[in-house]
């Protein structure tokens, strides 16, 4: 499996100026990439690689989060990579299939954010590491939203208010980056 893509936008992540936990994570990811050939596929039991896109109006003002069915909770659009090494692409997949939105737009090719978190067991899976990157992507409000089965909701929400819908620090460095 082709990993120098991966490697070469994770290398360049861990050159910007990240809060230390970023980093942290950064580094453990490209460690992650650089040991499991097969770091694209979900049959990397003790984790893989996943694509998210922080949807964003053209005023930076809002962004568009999901009410994840499985884990009940409001975050970013995404999901994993299946063996594609071209995360972006893997980050506009998943926002077009979760949100039914067609008009997006990656604001750059370079990683937003990047977040390490660990998902649990459920049914036949067991509990394992998500290396998500995360791209910018904007999208018109005014476009019809769809809501699949994989969300109980999709809304618009003011990126000052995210944080009162999910708390978590994954959610939070995001809504720092905006720097409205």
């Amino acid at each position: 499996m082709h990993r120098t893509q991966v490697l070469q936008l994770l290398q360049a992540h861990a050159g910007r100026p990240l809060d230390p936990h970023e980093a942290a994570m950064t580094a453990e990811t490209i460690r992650f990439v650089e040991a499991h050939a097969d770091c694209l596929q979900r049959t990397q039991l003790s984790g893989h690689l996943t694509g998210s896109a922080w949807v964003v109006d053209a005023g930076r003002t809002r962004t568009l989060l999901t009410h994840h069915r499985k884990l009940d909770k409001w975050l970013q659009l995404g999901g994993h990579a299946d063996g594609d090494p071209d995360l972006l692409a893997v980050a506009l997949r998943e926002a077009r299939e979760e949100s039914g939105l067609t008009r997006l737009r990656p604001v750059t090719r370079e990683i937003f954010d990047l977040d390490r978190h660990w998902i649990p067991e459920r049914k036949a899976e067991p509990a394992h590491w998500h290396y998500d990157l995360r791209f910018m992507i904007e999208a018109d409000p005014a476009e019809p939203l769809t809501v699949t089965n994989e969300s109980k909701d999709l809304a618009w929400v003011e990126i000052s208010k995210v944080t009162g819908l999910n708390p978590e620090e994954s959610m939070a460095r995001m809504v720092r980056k905006m720097k409205f």
